[in-house]
């Protein structure tokens, strides 16, 4: 028997078959032969009247942004396939980034309280071979998923939204006047629901991403295996980022752990391709075991495990997605908004659900429903095109010759030594998953006079075309924030201008704020 699975044999409610079925969809998406759903068709004849201005397929992000359109009086049902509620693991957050729910009304600030779960300060980076940089308020609040989502879920019912739960999606038909979603679910007249608008909220594995994508590997994967368990000393710390071994199997390997309600989590994490000789999740789980006691400095025979964690996250450089069709809207981990160093979406849905709220809403009072019209809500965004460098010089090609095992740990202790030289004001936002043009400028400058040799390195690791696009994603960074402040300036004069010119006037202006991340600035 594998350590691995000594380990989950310990654990209630038998993560092995967990285990087996997630490394069976990693290696299909390794083999890349999974085949491509056919969900979305086309229909030239008009549906008529509709039944709801929204229907969001996939409930556990989508509830988020179903529960603010409510509020704003919209006809809003969500298909979730199983029942919505949260899992047990907190989601990692900022307080700061939290109080988007107070602002919007979807929570009170007594509610806010109680979905805080846990709390922790300071956070540790940390890299082979360097210091050890300490940073508060970042990434220190644990959310407890079954009380927000629960919380979330009364709201939008109060406010008159429609839930239906153990109901699955299973195809959209496309008309010129709206679309039809059918659902596995007799209960439903026709199995299908009208709608004006679909929003697919379902994730990294939506049938409907996929039909787009077609038979597209993703461009990196982030791959994550962990547990919560008890029996550790106490610890009010965590760790945000932290390395302690070289390259090992073609890749490097980080860890994160965080103070839980009950326990303490741990996460093992790397960034790969997903090329077919990659290793399984089983085996990075062997990984985690075999070095978990090193990282926490503890036998795993004193620890009471809880939970296991595991999964991978694909990202592709072609994001956010853009539906081929129109009145199709993807959001959240279906579009791909989060960067490619981010996994799970929570933390880019949340920073993003004030604008998509307030701009799907222009949207259908516009009627500006058509593909064109749509891809505004999910605009090109330099920001999150500039950390691909920063993806690819932290992973490992499955054949390339590594002749410094110790390279990447050094790269990355000589950046975050030099934004932490910086100030908050760079190091922070970055740790957030914010990039600005001023605070990466400033960071590459001081790397590059700090650590030269370093910083040269990289042009042969990543290739001088790579780096030719970067330059261009990087230059539209600087530009966006540029246009950010004159985007303020339209989106107040758009006050009179038609619900048509105001819904792309606002558009425009909220790609230009987010897309530099001046979001983080409001």
């Amino acid at each position: 028997m594998s350590a691995t699975q000594n380990l989950l044999n310990q654990i209630p409610g038998n993560p092995s078959k967990g285990l087996a079925s997630a490394d069976r969809l990693w290696r299909n998406l390794r083999d890349n032969d999974r085949p491509v759903p056919s969900v979305v068709h086309q229909n030239s004849q008009p549906l008529g009247e509709t039944d709801w201005d929204v229907v969001i397929c996939g409930g556990t992000l989508g509830i988020l942004l179903g529960a603010a359109l409510a509020r704003q009086n919209w006809r809003v049902a969500i298909v979730e396939r199983g029942m919505l509620k949260g899992r047990e693991q907190e989601w990692n957050i900022s307080r700061d980034e939290l109080q988007t729910f107070v602002e919007m009304g979807l929570l009170t600030e007594t509610e806010l309280e109680r979905a805080i779960a846990t709390e922790y300060n300071p956070g540790r980076i940390s890299f082979r071979g360097g210091s050890d940089i300490w940073v508060r308020d970042v990434l220190n609040i644990g959310v407890d998923p079954v009380y927000l989502l629960e919380t979330l879920k009364q709201r939008f019912l109060n406010a008159g939204g429609t839930l239906l739960e153990n109901t699955a999606f299973e195809e959209a038909i496309v008309h010129p006047d709206g679309v039809r979603v059918n659902v596995g679910d007799s209960k439903t007249p026709d199995s299908g629901l009208t709608t004006r608008l679909l929003i697919d909220a379902m994730g990294h594995f939506s049938p409907v991403s996929r039909q787009v994508r077609g038979q597209q590997k993703p461009d990196a994967v982030c791959l994550v295996v962990g547990t919560c368990a008890e029996g550790y000393p106490k610890n009010e710390t965590g760790d945000l980022f932290v390395s302690f071994t070289p390259i090992l199997h073609q890749c490097q390997y980080f860890w994160e752990a965080f103070p839980a309600k009950d326990g303490r989590t741990t996460y093992l994490f790397t960034y790969l391709d997903a090329h077919r000789d990659r290793f399984s999740l089983e085996f990075f789980f062997n990984e985690y075991v075999r070095l978990l006691p090193e990282y926490q400095q503890i036998d795993l025979e004193a620890l009471n495990f809880k939970r296991a964690l595991f999964g991978f996250f694909p990202s592709y450089r072609k994001s956010p997605l853009q539906s081929p069709w129109n009145r199709i809207l993807p959001v959240g981990d279906s579009s791909g908004s989060q960067s490619p160093l981010s996994f799970g979406g929570f933390g880019a849905m949340v920073r993003h659900l004030k604008r998509l709220s307030e701009g799907v809403g222009e949207a259908l009072n516009a009627d500006c429903l058509d593909r064109s019209a749509l891809s505004l809500l999910q605009p090109y965004q330099p920001n999150l095109s500039v950390t691909w460098m920063f993806q690819q010089t932290m992973s490992v090609g499955v054949n390339e010759t590594v002749t410094d095992p110790d390279s990447i740990d050094r790269l990355l202790a000589s950046v975050f030594d030099a934004m932490q030289d910086a100030g908050d004001e760079v190091l922070r936002p970055f740790l957030k998953d914010v990039v600005q043009f001023g605070s990466l400028s400033q960071a590459l400058f001081r790397t590059s006079i700090s650590a030269p040799l370093t910083v040269t390195n990289i042009v042969p690791k990543i290739g001088i075309f790579p780096l030719l696009g970067w330059m261009r994603h990087y230059l539209n960074l600087g530009a966006y924030s540029a246009l950010s402040p004159i985007g303020e300036a339209i989106a107040d004069w758009s006050k009179t201008a038609s619900p048509q010119q105001r819904y792309y006037l606002h558009q425009w202006a909220q790609a230009w704020q987010y897309g530099s991340g001046r979001d983080y600035d409001r």
